[in-house]
């Protein structure tokens, strides 16, 4: 084998050649492990994968025992699966560490290299990761510099972003680089920021191993952000982890961002309508507190006052204070004993001291209209278990918002035709015995899989919303059936007829 190369560029196109010929692929890991250990590596599980691959020289083995599982490698082993990069290039690029120079000597890891896989509106993408060892790999607490991986949190963004193809984006907080990659497929130019030069520096790494152009720069929030500089699109995984500001407490940077409470998250809400060009859109994840005598919905309200943006927030999920504590906890990688108590402690009295009763976490999209009026306003909880990709329904609401915003008259929604979404189902209940349902439940098999409950003349109108006969037509039948004025049957169902359109249950033509 040929010493590697010094300059980073040609040790960097080595790599990739070397890890496309070892297979090293979600697929191909996938298929090296079986269904039951990718399962298990999902749920951040190593030992069924170790049993796989142990004592295999497949070059997919050997770089998922090293690369990902954290285990310690022959040297030769390692220029078998690395045959252009080879151990010395691998060490060059920061990526392991040798004991030695011998075949048989152990190489260790440093960082955490992996596959990943996308398919969503923009398209198809495989790339590889790196960040920093997770607990998976070490065993250990994380450190307070530790750049993260794909997370949950992670997925739940990409899913969610509008992948409407733009001239500009922006990616606040973005670690490993992540949200830029995926960015990148349907964006001009994307700039990336961080306060850690440490994930800058991985986020570079990916971007040139997955031969994306990235403008990285370092700084908090909207500091790196040139005087006049606007964005179509803004995406932010932002440190929103809700954490006591005490010296008992560490600050891990890819999720605490260094404020109390959940005062970072209300500033990139408060902010961001100044870096978003007129039509742009920011779509964030965030954590908020929540207070006796106030809905959640109300608190992101005062945040929004004054923005002047469109909203559309979805609450995905409410913790309770003790439960959010041993979450984030556990999260750095501490176990339970005195030191665990000590920061379960301090999180407690950091909720009591401010009242928290609990903490809502969601997915935050915001719009800066391109006319004046009314900004759109809707806060909706959905807990259900989600199709992905959503950021195609998130543009498709935006868009029948402003439908919708042209159409005040009632004259206006009498002539529509519309039809029922293809994936919702009727489903009705009976009192047995009785022959006409005592409830009937519109619901939606993807997207947001909204439940709408309707009386038995909204679902008649729903019923016959085929295409061809207008709103008007149908309201007039219903009016005849049930001896009503048709001014009546509008007042009472146009309101309905109105949401069912907004939650993507009929479709405007």
């Amino acid at each position: 084998m040929s010493t590697p190369s010094t300059d980073p560029r040609v040790l960097v196109a080595d790599l990739r050649a070397d890890l496309q010929a070892a297979n090293y692929t979600v697929d191909g890991v996938g298929a090296l492990v079986g269904d039951v250990a990718s399962a298990a590596l999902d749920r951040e599980q190593s030992l069924p994968a170790l049993r796989a691959t142990e004592g295999s020289s497949d070059p997919a083995a050997v770089l998922l025992r090293v690369t990902t599982l954290g285990r310690a490698v022959t040297r030769a082993a390692l220029d078998a699966a690395l045959p252009r990069t080879g151990t010395a290039g691998a060490e060059r690029l920061g990526l392991v560490r040798a004991a030695g120079s011998a075949p048989e000597d152990e190489v260790k890891p440093l960082v955490d290299l992996r596959p990943y896989s996308v398919d969503d509106a923009a398209g198809t993408a495989h790339w590889w990761l790196v960040s920093d060892l997770g607990e998976l790999a070490t065993g250990e607490a994380l450190s307070a510099d530790h750049v993260l991986g794909v997370g949950g949190a992670s997925l739940t963004l990409a899913s969610a972003t509008i992948r409407t193809p733009v001239e500009r984006v922006l990616d606040l907080g973005t670690g490993c680089g992540i949200q830029a990659l995926h960015a990148s497929r349907h964006s001009r130019r994307v700039t990336a920021t961080d306060t850690s030069e440490r994930a800058l520096d991985l986020a570079a790494v990916n971007a040139a191993l997955n031969e994306v152009a990235l403008d990285l720069r370092q700084g908090s929030l909207f500091d790196p952000v040139e005087a006049g500089e606007r964005f179509d699109l803004v995406v932010s995984n932002p440190p929103f982890v809700i954490t006591p500001r005490t010296d008992a407490v560490p600050t891990y940077e890819y999720r605490d961002g260094g404020m109390p409470g959940d005062s970072l998250v209300q500033r990139l809400v408060g902010g961001v309508g100044e870096v978003l060009a007129p039509g742009g859109v920011a779509q964030l994840l965030g954590n908020w507190e929540l207070h006796e005598g106030q809905s959640w919905s109300q608190r992101l309200e005062e945040w929004l006052a004054g923005t002047g943006l469109d909203a559309w927030v979805v609450q995905r999920e409410v913790a309770d204070p003790a439960l959010y504590a041993e979450t984030w906890i556990r999260d750095g990688g501490q176990k339970s004993g005195p030191r665990f108590d000590e920061l379960y402690t301090a999180w407690l009295d950091d909720f009591a001291a401010r009242g928290v009763t609990g903490v809502g976490f969601g997915v935050l999209t915001l719009r800066r209209p391109l006319r004046p009026g009314a900004p759109l306003r809707r806060f909706e909880e959905n807990f259900a278990t989600l199709s992905d990709p959503l950021g195609e329904v998130f543009a498709a609401g935006l868009a029948v918002h402003d439908r919708l915003a042209g159409l005040a008259d009632p004259d206006d929604l009498a002539d529509l035709t519309l039809q029922v979404a293809p994936d919702v189902t009727d489903e009705r209940f009976h009192t047995p015995g009785d022959p006409d349902p005592r409830i009937v439940l519109l619901r939606q098999g993807g997207g947001l899989r909204h439940v709408a409950q309707v009386d038995g003349d909204l679902a008649g109108l729903v019923g016959a919303c085929d295409g061809e006969l207008t709103v008007g037509q149908i309201t007039a039948g219903l009016a005849v059936l049930g001896e009503e004025a048709v001014g009546e049957v509008r007042t009472r169902l146009y309101p309905r007829v109105r949401d069912l359109i907004a939650d993507g249950i009929l479709l405007l033509p």
